[in-house]
């Protein structure tokens, strides 16, 4: 490559907003790496403020069409907590197998329609449906069966309408949840078509020690319940989270950043995999011993192998929740009411990571404040530190290795913007 180089990737598409990656190269040197994210003011926190608190699980959910079902179970909990209202074991299961389907969607979707054309070196996922459909095939299969899930247990795929604060408005059938067991037990080699494909692909070795957060509990491979808990410090207490976390602001970008004490870290599949690796279902372990990675694991591309390895976790945990469920015996739990008002929190795994939701609610039940910090916003300042890390062991390699490199990076982050997809300009000047 030259010496100098100005590399911009401009106008990433996102679900509202824009991206862009700006690379300095100066008489062979890095100078300057930065991930703008250009984001137009969406003001949910604002918008849910004086509304009542029935309504807010609703009306939050609608911060994305991918993970709504997370932002709805976050703001549950946190109304919950508010309130003081309990749930049956019957809701919370139900809740449960809720973000189990949602994950394996969200992964799916990720894996066969934004990151497979990477590895097939191409710039969409038009080219493989035509030139080899059966590579897909198993990919749209199981986003069908997460999706089915889904609206059987909340009315539709996305934006749940039968979860409500303290107890379910929707229960299914027992016919329908042995029907959702048996596809599940055929998703299982479905998923293990999936490691076999993915698994095939080369994937770049670059790595950087990181500090990982997740939820973590005593038992179980964490996505409803939990504690937050750093893989170099420990668990976080859910009340002291927003001072362990700081937000902060960057001057290019309109999105915020994410800190600990420790400076940088990592939220997400691979996150909760070198957190968690022991609570996975047996056949998840499996596919962990076949992984081309060790744990800990601190190469970021490999999140796109560890959300496979969910994949399986989730089929096989799903499985069991629906047994479960089957002996709690099939009935709604109607809304329990309020014992105080106050602030409470809310933390689910959402599929790109760890989310909270933090409200304050008054006698009346209206919400007076809110606050929500997304995974995708958390991952900013280490998408950044990996890019700065990754584009001197790529400049060697050539404008097209380098461009494809850096996207391939963002991509394994699987953020929650368009940045996953490749409707991109690129400019070498």
């Amino acid at each position: 490559m030259h010496r100098d180089h100005h590399i911009e990737i401009h106008e990433i598409t996102r679900v509202e907003g824009h991206g862009n990656i700006v690379i300095d190269v100066k008489k062979g040197a890095v100078r300057e790496v930065r991930l703008e994210i250009i984001e137009s003011p969406r003001f949910f926190e604002a918008i849910v403020r004086g509304r009542h608190y029935r309504e807010v699980p609703h009306i939050i959910s609608r911060i994305c069409g991918i993970c709504s079902a997370s932002h709805t179970c976050a703001s549950l909990k946190a109304v919950e907590s508010a309130l003081g209202i309990g749930i049956s074991r019957r809701t919370r299961l139900l809740r449960e197998l809720t973000l189990c389907a949602e994950t394996i969607q969200s992964h799916t979707l990720h894996l066969y329609f934004l990151v497979l054309p990477d590895m097939m070196g191409t710039h969409s996922v038009l080219p493989v449906l035509r030139d080899n459909p059966s590579l897909i095939e198993p990919g749209l299969k199981l986003k069908s069966l997460a999706n089915y899930i889904s609206t059987t247990l909340n009315g539709r795929p996305v934006h749940p309408i039968s979860l409500v604060p303290g107890g379910t408005l929707h229960v299914p059938e027992k016919r329908e949840l042995l029907d959702v067991k048996e596809r599940l037990k055929e998703a299982v080699e479905l998923i293990h078509t999936v490691w076999e494909t993915f698994r095939g692909f080369s994937t770049p070795g670059f790595e950087k020690p990181r500090e990982f957060i997740s939820l973590r509990q005593k038992t179980g491979y964490s996505l409803y319940d939990g504690t937050p808990f750093s893989s170099t410090d420990g668990f976080i207490e859910k009340e002291h989270y927003a001072s362990w976390l700081e937000e902060y602001v960057v001057t290019h970008s309109t999105a915020k950043h994410a800190r600990t004490p420790r400076g940088t870290y990592m939220v997400g599949a691979l996150a909760r995999l070198n957190n968690n690796h022991r609570r996975l279902k047996p056949l998840a372990k499996g596919l962990l011993k076949d992984a081309p990675f060790s744990i800990p694991c601190h190469i970021p591309f490999m999140n796109n192998l560890a959300q496979v390895i969910e994949c399986m976790h989730l089929a096989e945990y799903a499985m069991e929740l629906i047994d479960m469920l089957l002996d709690t015996g099939l009935k709604k739990d109607p809304p329990r009411r309020p014992t105080r008002c106050g602030r409470g929190t809310g933390i689910v795994e959402a599929p790109r990571g760890i989310l909270y939701h933090s409200y304050t609610i008054n006698s009346e039940g209206f919400v007076e404040s809110a606050n929500c910090i997304i995974p995708t916003a958390q991952n900013l300042r280490s998408i950044e530190d990996d890019l700065r890390g990754l584009v001197p062991e790529l400049l060697p390699c050539g404008r097209e290795e380098l461009i494809k490199g850096v996207e391939g990076l963002v991509r394994a982050y699987d953020p929650c913007i368009s940045c996953s997809t490749h409707i991109m300009d690129v400019e070498l000047v």
